[in-house]
């Protein structure tokens, strides 16, 4: 982005309304007349730059074929479930979780649409943010872009809000492609709850991904070549998609160790070796986002855990009469999952915020 092309419109054009005058004499400042922010000059610039980018095509073409897999080899599997349980209630949402049989998939369960995004959403943030800062420094455009009449912290937030805003505009698209597929070709009308779930679990993967987008914009700021920028990304999102769960395998094994003999014998430690695993599993961004995702589209979840806690809390799971929850209660469900994200997002973006703030620019 260069200083020609960031242009802060300050005075009032012609065709507009004078301010008016108050009692006075003086004038009001009339609305038309106020410059843009300078963050929303800024997003609005690096919006437009990331829409007509080659990568930008690219990742929505990564995320469309995320979503195409599992809807197809699923798609047999929803075809008998619609016209058998024609009229059950979040049928709609089940094109969102549920996985293929897997004696069409070549033996193989595919994973659902919310589980492939699980692991390749984090490529948009990390892809549209590595360079956001050292990529303008590189460049020679940080200077100049700074010498503009704009605060420091309005180049960071605008990027910041311009990655936000492209990222959900490919997360909603493939929201409408796997929704119109269900509709047009499966014949499954989503109710005004599904809807109201489906929204909600789409503003939960945004979270999701402005986690890697704050966390891209940190390396940005941190580090000053855009290729190790790049490569510590995307290596952290490999390492801790693929190989996370495996190292904390391997830890719970040594710390919270399962099996059917402790089963036997004591019960209550097997369920709090148990509780250990999930919250040492729950460190990962991508088991946050799967536990709440689950619990949002499928109202049937009542639990994030599979497992219960204690003996009586078992003795209670059996005992309890199976039921539909609400939005707001699957919400309680998942509340803290939610907190983690949103905490970590503002950590990252915090860090990033005041490196940059601090950080001398020279021409």
């Amino acid at each position: 982005m260069t200083s020609d092309e960031l242009a802060l419109p300050t005075t009032p054009d012609a065709s507009q309304p004078e301010a008016a005058a108050e009692p006075d004499g003086s004038k009001t400042v009339d609305r038309w007349s106020r410059p843009y922010a300078g963050w929303m000059v800024v997003a609005r610039k690096e919006f437009s730059d990331h829409l007509l980018s080659i990568r930008f095509i690219v990742l929505i073409l990564v995320l469309g074929v995320a979503a195409f897999v599992p809807l197809f080899f699923a798609a047999s599997r929803i075809g008998s479930a619609a016209s058998s349980v024609s009229g059950s209630p979040a049928l709609f949402l089940a094109l969102f979780f549920i996985t293929s049989d897997p004696q069409s998939s070549a033996g193989v369960a595919v994973p659902g649409v919310y589980d492939f995004l699980r692991l390749f959403a984090p490529l948009l943030g990390v892809a549209f943010a590595f360079d956001a800062i050292n990529g303008e420094r590189s460049e020679g455009t940080l200077p100049r872009l700074l010498s503009q009449p704009i605060h420091r912290d309005d180049v960071i937030n605008g990027k910041f809000a311009a990655g936000l805003a492209i990222i959900g505009l490919v997360i909603v698209g493939v929201a409408l492609f796997v929704g119109g597929v269900g509709i047009f070709r499966l014949g499954i009308v989503p109710a005004p709850t599904e809807i109201l779930r489906l929204v909600a679990w789409l503003f939960l993967t945004l979270i999701y991904v402005s986690l890697w987008l704050a966390f891209g914009m940190m390396l940005s700021v941190l580090v000053r070549s855009a290729a190790t920028s790049a490569l510590i990304g995307f290596g952290s999102w490999f390492g801790l998609t693929f190989f996370g769960g495996f190292l904390l395998s391997f830890l719970a094994g040594a710390f919270a160790p399962l099996s059917d003999t402790l089963l036997s014998t004591d019960p209550d430690k097997y369920l709090a070796n148990s509780g250990l695993r999930d919250t040492l599993f729950r460190i990962l961004p991508n088991t946050l986002y799967g536990e709440s995702s689950i619990v949002l589209l499928n109202p049937t979840r009542t639990s994030i855990s599979s497992l219960p806690a204690s003996v009586d809390q078992a003795v209670q799971a059996q005992q309890q009469v199976g039921s539909l929850l609400s939005l707001d209660q699957s919400f309680i469900i998942v509340w803290p999952q939610v907190v983690a994200l949103i905490a970590l997002t503002v950590v990252c973006f915090a860090i990033a915020y005041v490196r940059f703030m601090r950080q001398e620019v020279r021409a």
